[in-house]
Order: structure tokens, then sequence, then C-alpha cells
């Protein structure tokens, strides 16, 4: 890989990816400080609970600093380590999407905008997560895709279809995966890009069961309690 396409990868995950990541870590911070001060719990777990996904997440935005990203991409390891600290971060947060599940099924949920919070936290996060999956294995991850022979696509976009659509040299970028993601945790069906593999097709699976789960189970709760 040439240097300019290296420092091109390092803009779009420093710039790109790592700011998604920060608005997970901030709601998830964010209701740990809530729960805390107000003293809410969710099923058995005290406020710590959301703090859980946050040690992988800050290690994944330590590693699109500069240094570290450059340090990793010279020993041939960065895909690699974002996988494992996305990995993590996709467990803790599979972890909390059952926590807020039995603490609704035991009926521990009382306050609708308690719960809300607690939807919304775990789903964002989840669209955040799956949103970097997508990002690193179509056609074997940014660095992969820039090459001059990439791996075929995993995911069919409108514009390699109608290249005319497009400018010239367009590519990927990780708000397009997000949009992705974005768009399969709400219609749980794929809108925008298609996928065209089984590894894509089981990953927004079990994003759009996730979410389903997520949103219909607190929106029906959260519609009681307000009543």
């Amino acid at each position: 890989m040439t240097d300019s396409a290296r420092h091109e990868v390092e803009i779009e995950t420093r710039w790109e990816a790592g700011p998604a990541v920060a608005v997970a870590i901030l709601f998830q911070v964010t209701l740990a400080v809530g729960s805390y001060v107000e003293g809410w719990t969710t099923w058995k777990l005290s406020w710590w609970m959301w703090l859980l996904p946050v040690v992988a997440e800050v290690l994944f935005i330590i590693s699109t600093l500069s240094l570290p990203h450059r340090a990793l991409s010279e020993m041939g390891i960065r895909r690699e380590a974002g996988i494992v600290v996305v990995a993590l971060a996709t467990l803790a947060n599979a972890f909390l999407v059952l926590a807020v599940i039995a603490s609704l099924v035991s009926g521990h949920e009382t306050s609708g905008s308690h719960l809300l919070l607690k939807g919304g936290t775990v789903w964002l996060t989840n669209v955040i997560l799956f949103g970097l999956w997508f990002w690193m294995f179509d056609r074997g991850g940014p660095s992969r895709r820039i090459e001059a022979d990439p791996p075929p696509p995993d995911f069919q976009f409108p514009q390699m279809e109608n290249p005319d659509l497009a400018p010239p040299g367009w590519r990927t970028h990780f708000v397009d995966y997000m949009y992705v993601s974005f768009t399969n945790s709400i219609a749980f069906s794929p809108t925008d890009a298609m996928p065209l593999n089984r590894w894509a097709k089981l990953l927004m699976l079990a994003e759009a069961s996730t979410a389903a789960l997520v949103i219909l189970l607190v929106a029906a709760r959260a519609v009681n309690i307000f009543k």
C-alpha cells in the first residue's frame, strides 16, 4: 500500500469511525453517571454495567490516533487489533441488551423515560458496532478496498450498479456502512446496499433481530408505563 493510501485509511478511521464510537461512549457514560446519581438499576445490576463496553471502545479510539495506528500497521496487525476490540465491545453490548430485556421481563422497569434512555443507548451502540463490522469486513477492510486488486464486494451499493450516479473514483467510506447499519436496524431489512455473501447476511440478520427485540419490547413497555 502506498503512503497516500495508508494516510487516506488513517484519516477515514480517525475522523469517521472514531467519532461514531465516541458517540456511543458519550451515551454509555451519561447513562452510567445518571444511574449512579439517581440510584437506577437494570435487572439486578447497578450503574457500572453501562461502562462494560467503554473499555474496548476507548481502546478502539486510541488505535485511530496517528502513532498507535501507524505502529499497528507496521506490525501488520492493525485490522486484527480492530476486530478484537470491536468483538469485545459487541459482546459487552450484547450483555447490556440481555440485561435490559431481563429487566423488562421481570417487571423491574417502572419509569418510561429511564427505559427509553436505556433502550436507546443499547440500540444506538448496536448500530455503531455493526457499522464497524460491515466496514471492517467488506472486501477485506478499508485498506484492501483501496488496493489495486481488492476482493469481490460483499455489499452491492447503488453506485456500483450505476457508476454514472457516482463521482469518478468513488469508493465506500465508513459513513456508507453506518447508513446500511442504521437502515437495517430500523427497517429490519436491507434498504440501501444488498448483502452478497453469507457472512454479510448473517451479520445483518443478527443486527435486525437484536434491534427488533429492543425496539418492540422497550416501546411496548414504555407505552404501558406512560399510560
